[in-house]
């Protein structure tokens, strides 16, 4: 789950950039809350919304950026619009946001279910909501609401990732750069960053360890390639960049690769491809993580990068 507040606004285009999408079909109105009398109006317009919000606001001339705009996000399918309404009351009353007037708009326009949530950071008084280490704040509020224990998350996590096969110290880094966190090397340690700020620490004396108990599984190796054969005479194996969705028509910006060669492994067999290269450029190498026996793989040992991405009918050429 993501939650993301994007950057302040003099004005309330957030309900405009909202209805816009509930217009197109893209967008779906979930919940009005706070807005007094309006509410009991019907046909109601955006302009009405932003006009209640600017009354609101102007209670205080000191706040240059009275907009508040956030997006909950759910990875695929795995939370219902519904779901995603409550989860983002429930968000906004831990933010301090709970007795705000505020629109929840669920978005249906990418793979991944989410919510928008436009509000002011003005309260009734006249006084600005809270927004002190916000960003941190906003996750440790959402964890709370969804009753996850940040530490024993990420006690959870470094030990399924040493629970895994690996030979160096960057695929060990690669496991957990996977569930969302920032590894920095400290000394003999590691650094674990997640959700704006430290989550833990582990000695490299403990990762390389693990390293020197890892044997190449042979036979699994042949296994993989066999099925990777298999499935590349019906599913493309050609590396494509995968871009983060921009708001407001910007440009997309280039966050890895993948292939639908790569989408059947690992929904098929648990085996996740990840390419390494620089945005714009092909890539030069690429990892297999195999969850199903919880092995990491340099792509090398399978097979080279420019076979593993060639069109199975292309001959190869020296």
């Amino acid at each position: 789950m993501i939650v993301k507040i994007l950057l302040p606004s003099t004005t309330f285009k957030g309900v405009s950039y909202n209805t816009n999408k509930i217009e197109k079909d893209k967008g779906e109105l979930m919940k009005v809350a706070n807005f007094g009398a309006l509410q009991a109006l019907e046909h109601l317009k955006p302009q009405d919304y932003i006009n209640y919000l600017e009354a609101r606001s102007k209670t205080s001339a000191r706040i240059k950026y009275p907009q508040f705009h956030a997006v909950i996000s759910c990875k695929g399918k795995s939370h219902s619009k519904e779901q995603l309404t409550e989860l983002a009351t429930e968000w906004l009353t831990g933010m301090g946001y709970g007795e705000q007037p505020y629109l929840l708009v669920f978005h249906k326009d990418t793979g991944n279910n989410h919510i928008h949530i436009v509000s002011t950071r003005i309260d009734e008084n006249g006084k600005k909501i809270n927004d002190s280490y916000e960003k941190i704040r906003a996750y440790q509020v959402l964890n709370q609401v969804m009753g996850m224990n940040e530490k024993e998350q990420v006690d959870k996590d470094i030990n399924k990732a040493l629970s895994y096969h690996f030979s160096t110290r960057a695929q060990f880094m690669m496991l957990l750069e996977c569930q969302g966190y920032a590894l920095k090397l400290n000394g003999d340690r590691y650094q674990f960053f997640k959700y704006g700020k430290q989550q833990g620490e582990i000695e490299t004396a403990k990762v390389d360890a693990r390293i020197g108990l890892y044997q190449k599984n042979i036979n699994r190796l042949a296994q993989l390639r066999a099925i990777t054969e298999r499935y590349r005479l019906s599913n493309d194996p050609a590396a494509i960049p995968v871009s983060a969705p921009q708001h407001k028509g910007k440009a997309s910006t280039p966050t890895g690769y993948t292939s639908d060669l790569a989408e059947v492994l690992a929904k098929l067999i648990g085996v996740q491809v990840l390419f390494h290269g620089q945005p714009g450029k092909p890539p030069y190498g690429y990892t297999l993580i195999d969850h199903a026996k919880r092995t990491v793989y340099k792509g090398m040992e399978l097979m080279p990068i420019a076979e593993f991405i060639r069109p199975a009918e292309s001959p190869i050429t020296e």
